[in-house]
């Protein structure tokens, strides 16, 4: 995108708030527009995709999309956690099917579950750290393919989802992902207080992991058996030019402070014109969040979803954190456990560059770059990602292999 077609898009979206008359809110909802753009995601960005389909006909197919493919509507046990700062973090757990012991019962099915049976002080628990704009939905797949057979906590980072907004922010304190490595620690001391733990993160969920381990070395050496970084960095995001020339980067650069300033003062505006322009939005999830073009439409939708659940203040919020984000120092703490490292290779927010700098500090850890993948590779290609976590589980000796077969597929039901 030029930079030139850059402003365009901010301006038309900043028409949309036409009514609101003053030349100060054009001004915001140009900066507003931009870091929606750019910062709705780490799962979305700064590129239009033009529709040619009427806005009635669209909002429609949306609405169908929405009835047919309700991905998301797996629920476990629900828990709250507590953070330092008081913000309540809302968990659900997800925990292992015991099949009964008869004579009879020697089906594959019931035999592959009693495995996981087998009575322990504390099994075994996978916990899946979410990304930035979306929500621990947003591991519908692995969820379904891995229920019932593994002990499992999903968990809504602060301000997304179904927990708190944070309270430290609302005080005016900026979020940093040393808060959010905190805040994994109070999940994990109340979902998961004893046994091994397997953590598995995307995005800011791997971030995430690795405050957790900046901060708490001990927790990491004495009880994580293996470790899952998907499309995660360890630093240098301010770098990443979102598949932009340079022309169209600095454009969005230079408004980033005013975006910040804007939305904090203009977010009850800024979700309007946002609402009214669902279409524009959803052009550009899927060229930040896919890196194919032949996604499932109603996967697509479901993506825009998770995003457009995101408050517009929570995403201004939370962006700053990224440009500080440093954690390489961090790494060396998982070099003693089973690490997988994946990412997409079309991956425009969080490139595969930053996976492969991840991996060589991390050289025994298995790095996969998954062929036409974007940024939300565990919706995009499930099977892949989920096949991966199984050996991963498997190798660290915490899932026996004839649990896991070949699951997570976007063509199995997804009530499941």
């Amino acid at each position: 995108m030029s930079e030139s077609s850059a402003e365009a898009v901010v301006a038309a979206t900043a028409n949309v708030a036409g009514a609101a008359g003053a030349a100060n809110w054009r001004r915001a909802g140009i900066a507003g527009a931009a870091i929606g753009v750019l910062a709705a995601g780490a799962a979305a960005g700064v590129a239009v995709e033009r529709l040619t389909v009427g806005r009635g006909m669209r909002k429609k197919a949306r609405l169908a999309l929405d009835a047919t493919g309700p991905y998301g509507s797996l629920r476990g046990t629900p828990g709250r956690a507590v953070a330092d700062d008081g913000t309540e973090l809302y968990y659900e757990i997800d925990e292992v099917e015991v099949a009964p012991t008869t004579a009879d019962d020697g089906a594959s099915g019931s035999r592959r579950r009693r495995l996981f049976g087998r009575k322990a002080p504390a099994p075994v628990t996978v916990v899946f750290s979410h990304g930035y704009c979306l929500g621990q939905d947003s591991w519908h797949f692995q969820r379904a393919a891995l229920r019932g057979l593994v002990r499992a906590v999903y968990w809504d980072q602060r301000s997304h989802g179904r927990s708190g907004r944070g309270r430290s922010q609302a005080d005016g304190v900026p979020v940093g992902i040393d808060q959010l490595g905190r805040d994994l620690k109070a999940v994990i001391d109340a979902a998961a207080p004893e046994g091994p733990l397997v953590l598995a993160g995307h995005s800011m969920g791997g971030m995430t992991m690795m405050a957790l381990a900046d901060q708490y070395p001990a927790l990491i050496r004495d009880r994580v058996a293996a470790v899952a970084l998907i499309g995660t960095s360890s630093g240098k995001l301010g770098e990443v030019n979102f598949g932009l020339p340079v022309a169209g980067v600095n454009a969005v650069r230079r408004v980033l402070p005013g975006v910040l300033k804007a939305l904090g003062s203009q977010a009850e505006l800024v979700e309007k014109g946002r609402r009214a322009t669902a279409d524009l939005f959803a052009g550009l999830i899927k060229r930040y969040s896919f890196g194919s073009k032949d996604v499932d439409p109603a996967v697509a939708r479901f993506a825009e979803r998770l995003i457009e659940a995101t408050p517009i203040d929570v995403v201004a919020e939370f962006y700053p954190a990224f440009t500080e984000h440093d954690k390489s120092g961090a790494l060396p703490g998982f070099r003693d456990v089973p690490v997988l490292i994946l990412a997409g290779d079309k991956d425009l927010v969080t490139p595969s560059s930053h996976s492969e700098a991840i991996a060589d500090v991390l050289p025994d850890a298995e790095l996969v770059i998954v062929p036409d993948a974007g940024h939300l590779v565990m919706l995009e290609h499930p099977e892949t990602v989920t096949d991966r976590l199984a050996d991963l589980l498997v190798r660290s000796g915490t899932v026996p292999a004839a649990n896991v077969g070949g699951h997570g597929s976007t063509a199995q039901q997804p009530g499941r």
